[in-house]
């Protein structure tokens, strides 16, 4: 099987997004719209941070079972807080997923139109610094996310500042991810072949083996960024804006070798939403003869995740 590099999937420095930014905004929108993935250097979130971030992290899924649940939300659909393992199922599965979770919302100030949408942050107490942790780590992710979108929209011939106003106060959701030790064969796997609901995704900790992408050629690749890279990926809410010219890949995250089943794995992916309110209606240039508009009735974004997550049993 051929590797990322051979496949010429993007590696690289967003550094360039200054230097040559026609030229930085073709090989990453090349890449978007072959694999729906790239792989991100030099992306100016701190190192210190990511490093507090994943201990933070860890020390909160090492606590025992029923302190963690007793962060669970009932009928919150795990938009806040603690998710258990065992819950989230890839659409279209029947075994769930071999993971557990924790979402850190966009913090609105009070009486923020969004309020009714966007449900509060609740925070662990036994963690120490953990809120200013991941409202820091929050931050740094939406600055960085909006730097790739603004060469997304070169690369489609929009104005640099397109998706500004788009993901303002966007419905952003950054997860911290465990996935335990592997007992043994099965038909679960740590997390099954999908597709991301949102616009585009940032993903800390893949290093780990394991995460792959489905190549439109039928083949699982591996996606494996150096440590403190970003692995990128398309959204499903930014392949129907753009009637699917930028690809949202489905991926997975396989189980891994024997010798490596007693080790959890660990990643923070930032979900980076549109405003809830925003109409995902096709750009009038993403539709040609060739390309006819396949997303003829436009949805709101809100609507739309609320959509994609009852298909994942969230909600």
């Amino acid at each position: 099987m051929s590797t990322i590099a051979e496949r010429n999937i993007a590696s690289v420095s967003l550094t360039a997004s200054a230097a040559d930014p026609e030229g930085f905004a073709r090989e990453l929108g090349e890449s978007f719209e072959r694999y729906g993935f790239a792989i991100i250097a030099d992306h100016g979130i701190p190192a210190e941070l990511i490093a507090r971030a994943e201990e933070k992290a860890k020390a909160f899924f090492a606590l025992p079972d029923e302190v963690k649940r007793g962060y669970k939300i009932p009928g919150g659909g795990g938009a806040r807080g603690y998710t258990p393992f065992g819950i989230e199922t890839a659409k279209g599965a029947t075994a769930y997923d071999l993971k557990e979770f924790w979402h850190v919302g966009r913090a609105l100030p009070p009486g923020h139109p969004y309020e009714a949408l966007m449900a509060p942050n609740v925070w662990p107490e036994e963690v120490r610094s953990f809120h200013d942790t991941f409202l820091e780590l929050f931050a740094a992710f939406d600055k960085t996310g909006l730097r790739i979108l603004q060469a997304i929209a070169r690369y489609l011939g929009l104005a640099p500042d397109f998706f500004e106003d788009t993901v303002r106060d966007g419905n952003s959701v950054l997860r911290l991810l465990h996935y335990p030790p592997i007992p043994g064969d099965g038909p679960n796997v740590r997390a099954g072949a999908h597709e991301d609901i949102n616009t585009i995704t940032l993903l800390i900790g893949a290093e780990e083996a394991g995460l792959q992408l489905l190549d439109r050629d039928g083949n699982w690749l591996p996606v494996t960024p150096k440590p403190g890279e970003l692995a990128v990926n398309i959204g499903d809410m930014l392949q129907r804006l753009t009637n699917n010219v930028l690809r949202s890949t489905t991926h997975r995250v396989v189980n891994p070798p024997p010798e490596r089943r007693g080790h959890s794995r660990y990643s923070m992916p930032f979900f980076l939403h549109f405003r809830p309110d925003f109409l995902i209606e096709t750009l009038p240039d993403c539709i040609t003869p060739a390309r006819p508009n396949l997303y003829p009735e436009p949805i709101t974004a809100h609507d739309f995740l609320l959509e994609r997550l009852r298909e994942i049993k969230l909600v």
